[in-house]
């Protein structure tokens, strides 16, 4: 990326600009509407059997699906959905909203398939007796889920920042929240690359032996950690 050095680098990191922030957020959303899909549906499924329903639940589960995949990848969504949203006493949501909430309702599809998967290869394993622990493993999969979907919500917290890096001043500003790091202060950096992230590593100086507050890792796209670095080698 050519930069012109008198002018400041300006980045901004979220689920907007970023595909890795962008699928972390939405698979670990999409974890938790799909377990509660899968319980809700299973619990209709299983109080409709006696009654002969059960074909409407697969019908409406199908109808869902389709539904979500035509406003996700159909043109002219956010004005379908406003339509939608006339007969519901609810707002419907618009532009990065709207994004939003699509990209937690395909994360919700795909994860409730995978979910869904390890079930039924358990139930498979289990019933044909193919396995000593049975359906333990798939299970066990299958539950470990959720827990990983929190460490994606973290990821993709910890991956998001907005900032400035500023040539003149030799001052990296970062916004949410707001912090000015000195580069005359950084003695050395270290990149580590992470999907279309960099997750740049600072080592601070310590005049006369006190200790300089700041963050020690910082996360900013790879050509501004590369900028970064650049200026610190030649301050020093």
């Amino acid at each position: 990326m050519a930069v012109d050095d008198s002018e400041p680098i300006q980045w901004r990191r979220d689920a907007a600009t970023s595909r890795t922030v962008r699928i972390l957020w939405s698979l670990g959303v999409g974890t938790f509407f799909a377990a509660a899909l899968i319980i809700v549906f299973w619990r209709l499924f299983d109080m409709t059997g006696q009654t002969g329903g059960q074909s409407i639940i697969v019908a409406g589960l199908a109808a869902l699906v389709v539904t979500i995949l035509a406003f996700a990848f159909g043109s002219n969504t956010e004005q379908r959905v406003a339509r939608v949203s006339e007969r519901l006493p609810v707002s419907a949501p618009t532009g990065t909203s709207l994004e939003r909430a699509l990209d937690a309702a395909l994360g919700m599809l795909v994860m409730a398939g995978a979910i869904a998967a390890l079930m039924a290869t358990g139930r498979y394993v289990s019933q044909n007796e193919l396995l000593e622990l049975g359906a333990g493993p798939f299970t066990l999969l299958a539950a470990l889920t959720i827990p990983l979907a929190l460490v994606a919500i973290a990821l993709s917290s910890f991956l998001r920042s907005v900032g400035t890096l500023d040539h003149e001043e030799r001052v990296i500003y970062l916004h949410d929240p707001d912090q000015a790091i000195e580069l005359e202060l950084i003695e050395d950096t270290s990149i580590r690359r992470l999907g279309d992230a960099a997750i740049l590593s600072l080592e601070y100086a310590q005049p006369d032996g006190q200790y300089v507050q700041g963050p020690r890792r910082i996360v900013v796209p790879p050509a501004v950690a590369r900028e970064v670095q650049e200026l610190v080698n030649a301050d020093n």
